[in-house]
């Protein structure tokens, strides 16, 4: 008892209370500050320092208008713009105008000498909160501040980026993916969506083109990517296109069609189906042949008309065959038609033949459609022969080689230095003369 009335005594003595209160207060600024940038918080902090900042440029400027001009006072302006409510907004212009005011009154009329409050310093002023109240009415409406605006953004494409990653397969198989957004934007219309099912023997993969390009299919693109993982695995395959055909029926978007095409491969014996809603063709490679032939199957659109009928084509993977899968932004522009550009691609893949495919996806991109100002995503799934697993092991055991020799460059480099070394010391303790 006396030990528990001693603790207490301490507790309650100036100093504990003191810190006491100084961690509730750290805390609390703390967590307005979280708050406030997260954009749930009040805006008060900043409205406040912009404040205080006002005062400062005037009688800055009223001290030596020279090196801070009276239109200084945008700079405060600019900041509320990006970071108040539209109500703040108003008081922190409120403030501005005071001391515009004051300014002009303690500077004189501006005919008696430069660096004065001109008409051109007061509308450059007035157009600047203008626009900065437009901004700021607009983020109102939107609900989305600029403090989370560039998270939020961030955070979309991530999530694009993860659904579009594609599942790890078994050794003996490789695959790729490459996408590339119109105009060199973080967003784009083609994505990807791929899952394992029937317990890992099944690789479903589902390489869709929102109509739009860039940042306008981008949101579209997001919707459909979340819907279309929630579709695939959990329907047969022969039902997903018509599910996803449905799908779009019912957003009644302006520009609601896209083209998909859907890949069912078996990862033990290597038969495939390939369906397809108006998407081109994909490209099979026959290590037997050395030839490219195209798989096209019958569909039309998706988001067109109801009832909508999606015929597969089959076919088998080998080893040492390769699938590419495409958009119409790799193969098609203005000047070149779908067939020419399909040719363009075999023979620029032609050449990673004989090395193996690894890497090749954003490679051929490059080659194909650098400067093409639509969305291009490329998708390889490899069969991987006993050549290519041959020539895989040759890579990794002369990187090892390479490793082992220049270890032993190194260590005979020292050991040579270290002899010269002992050699000099050597030579100068025998010529030193003896006293």
């Amino acid at each position: 008892m006396a030990a528990g009335r001693q603790r207490r005594a301490e507790a309650e003595t100036f100093t504990a209370r003191w810190k006491k209160q100084w961690h509730r207060a750290r805390v609390g600024m703390r967590r307005s500050a979280v708050d406030y940038f997260r954009g749930d918080g009040s805006d008060w902090i900043a409205l406040a320092g912009l404040l205080l900042t006002i005062p400062v440029i005037a009688a800055t400027t009223m001290m030596n208008s020279v090196w801070c001009a009276p239109a200084a006072l945008v700079l405060p302006i600019v900041a509320g713009g990006l970071l108040l409510r539209p109500a703040s907004l108003l008081g922190l212009y409120a403030a501005a105008a005071t001391a515009l005011i004051v300014e002009s009154v303690q500077l004189g009329p501006y005919t008696e000498g430069p660096s004065r409050v001109t008409p051109g310093v007061v509308l450059v002023v007035a157009a600047c909160g203008f626009f900065g109240l437009l901004v700021a009415q607009f983020r109102s409406r939107v609900g989305v501040p600029w403090r989370r605006g560039g998270t939020m953004l961030f955070d979309l494409r991530e999530r694009i980026r993860v659904q579009s990653k594609l599942p790890g397969l078994p050794q003996g198989w490789h695959r790729e993916m490459a996408l590339r957004p119109a105009g060199g934007q973080s967003f784009s219309g083609d994505f990807v969506v791929a899952a394992r099912t029937n317990g890992g023997r099944t690789l479903e993969v589902v390489l869709t083109d929102v109509s739009g390009k860039g940042m306008d299919a981008g949101s579209r693109a997001l919707l459909l990517s979340g819907a279309f993982g929630g579709l695939l695995g959990s329907l047969p395959p022969h039902a997903f296109l018509p599910a996803a055909n449905g799908y779009l029926l019912r957003q009644d978007w302006d520009e609601g069609f896209a083209t998909s095409i859907h890949l069912v491969l078996d990862l033990d014996s290597g038969d495939y189906e390939l369906y397809s809603a108006g998407h081109p063709p994909g490209l099979q490679l026959s290590a037997g042949t050395g030839r490219w032939e195209e798989k096209s199957a019958e569909g039309p659109l998706l988001g067109v008309y109801d009832g909508a009928q999606f015929d597969p084509v089959k076919g088998s993977l080998r080893p040492g065959d390769v699938l590419m899968l495409f958009t119409d932004g790799l193969v098609e522009t203005s000047d070149r038609d779908i067939a020419e550009g399909i040719d363009r691609l075999t023979g620029e893949a032609d050449r990673y033949v004989a090395g193996g495919f690894h890497g090749a996806a954003w490679h051929l991109i490059e080659a194909v459609a650098k400067d093409v100002n639509d969305d291009r995503a490329l998708l390889l799934i490899c069969r991987e022969g006993p050549t290519a697993q041959a020539a895989a092991a040759r890579s990794d055991s002369a990187r090892t080689d390479t490793a082992r020799t220049d270890t032993a460059r190194t260590d005979t480099a020292r050991t040579d230095t270290a002899r010269t070394d002992a050699a000099r010391t050597t030579a100068t303790g025998t010529s030193t003369p003896t006293r």
